[in-house]
């Protein structure tokens, strides 16, 4: 029996029982759309992560980091240090700009501070950024204003979240639908050029030996702490460049380099650096370095551990990202492959059904010389036709379900000032994958039935009423 007779003789078989062939082959469509919804949303997860390291160039960014400053070190660790490590100071500095695969190095300045704009407050981070870093990611290119022009600028580029914080947004933002829901109350919107040029308040808690003086003459000991107010002028506005920043990137307001060491701060970040003794004056928290290449990375990192030196590779952590999607992706797909295989189930039920009624119809196939393989190929073409209908439609159910997912997530993330994203990625192989794992199950589930339909006896089935 030549395949073309085999594909219809199954299709018309599946027509005669139309509900039973439609309510099976619906358990496929929606085992496919489950697994296709879920994998989308594991791969558009990694894809928007592995993007945005891209946006920011942080495949050829890495931090160096001294004594105790290895995130996770435990306290002994933090307070005694470890012999093979330095104190992140010039030397290391002058060393690390000398590597052969650097482009860029600078020592880390940033500090806790509150800024105020039109008599609101909010908290945030300050960073001290070098001249140079205007030729890179994500500072080489401003939609409002420009970056600084020197180092010793009295100047601040600050992000659009925190203007939001501060209960400003842009009109242009605001036109173009960035914003969906209505202004909070007191929020002023207005265009990006009165923002620039005006002059925001830098607010830093600074210890005040005057008080903690008088403490110990009197007896009564207050806060020992002043606020110290720096005046900048806005001359840029940095704009969303995606869901996922890190270091430099994620600080809410930068400034020039030597403006920031002009302004009295604590050397510290956090309790772990306070308690660090062994950090002289001269030390640097990190170190933030950027190399020409990718490829570079690796080489210089190598070199720069060799210094006694721990590096933090943003890299490193994609990976990490990587590895941990990649449990997710099991995870998701598993719940997938088990909504498949309960439809599998109900395709063996449905097929073993359809040979008890049609056990005297395959005694005549078999009596007019259909062999036990034409009979196997049948039920076997009948299974891979609702796999295959099932895996089409249920691509389409789990496209269908991707979209819906992201309409309703930005539509709660968009008011809050975040990018729209696409959290849902739907590549080829995903597709020609879903499809052909519906009709390997399919036909899995169909071997039972078509060997048994196989080896039915013609003449007991030619008595069958």
């Amino acid at each position: 029996m030549i395949f073309g007779d085999l594909f219809h003789l199954a299709l018309e078989n599946l027509w005669r029982t139309k509900l039973r062939s439609v309510l099976t082959t619906l358990g496929v469509v929606i085992g496919v759309g489950m697994l296709v919804s879920m994998i989308s949303f594991a791969t558009g997860i990694q894809r928007n992560v592995t993007e945005s390291f891209k946006a920011n160039d942080l495949f050829t960014t890495m931090e160096v980091v001294g004594r105790g400053a290895e995130p996770g070190s435990a306290l002994s660790e933090v307070v005694q240090g470890s012999k093979d490590e330095r104190v992140i100071d010039d030397a290391v500095l002058d060393s690390v700009r000398a590597l052969p695969g650097v482009e860029l190095a600078y020592p880390e300045v940033r500090f806790p501070a509150t800024v105020r704009l039109g008599g609101k407050e909010a908290r945030t981070t300050i960073q001290g950024v070098p001249l140079a870093l205007g030729r890179y990611r994500p500072f080489d290119e401003f939609r409002y204003g420009r970056f600084f022009t020197s180092e010793d600028e009295r100047a601040a580029v600050v992000s659009e979240r925190l203007l939001s914080e501060l209960g400003v947004r842009l009109a242009d933002e605001e036109a173009s639908g960035k914003w969906r829901r209505s202004p909070p109350e007191g929020t002023a919107v207005v265009p990006a050029d009165s923002i620039l040029g005006r002059d925001i308040e830098i607010v830093v808690p600074v210890l005040d030996g005057s008080r903690l003086a008088q403490g110990f003459l009197t007896g009564r000991f207050d806060a020992p702490f002043r606020e110290e107010v720096t005046r900048l002028a806005v001359v840029g506005i940095r704009t969303e460049q995606g869901g996922f920043e890190m270091g430099s990137f994620a600080s809410g307001v930068a400034i020039p380099e030597g403006t920031a060491r002009s302004i009295p701060h604590f050397e510290f970040s956090n309790v772990w650096q306070a308690l660090d003794a062994t950090r002289g004056a001269a030390g640097y928290p990190a170190l933030n370095v950027r190399v020409r290449t990718a490829d570079d990375l690796g080489p210089t990192r190598d070199a720069v551990e060799a210094m006694g030196c721990n590096v933090v590779a943003l890299a490193d952590q994609l990976e990490e990202f990587k590895r941990s999607f990649l449990i997710i992706d099991a995870l998701l797909g598993a719940i997938g492959v088990v909504a498949l295989v309960i439809a599998g189930l109900g395709i063996v039920n449905t097929m073993v059904t359809s040979i008890l009624e049609r056990t005297r119809e395959i005694g005549v196939m078999k009596a007019v010389g259909g062999s036990e393989g034409d009979i196997m190929r049948i039920f076997f073409v009948e299974a891979g036709a609702i796999g295959a209908a099932g895996g089409v439609f249920g691509v389409i159910l789990g496209w269908s379900v991707t979209r819906l997912g992201n309409v309703v997530v930005n539509h709660y993330l968009r008011p809050e000032g975040f990018p729209p994203e696409d959290l849902f990625d739907m590549p080829p192989w995903l597709v020609a994958g879903a499809i052909g794992f519906s009709i390997v199950v399919t036909l899995i589930a169909g071997s039972y039935p078509a060997l048994r339909a196989a080896r039915v006896d013609p003449v007991t089935a030619l008595r069958h009423e």
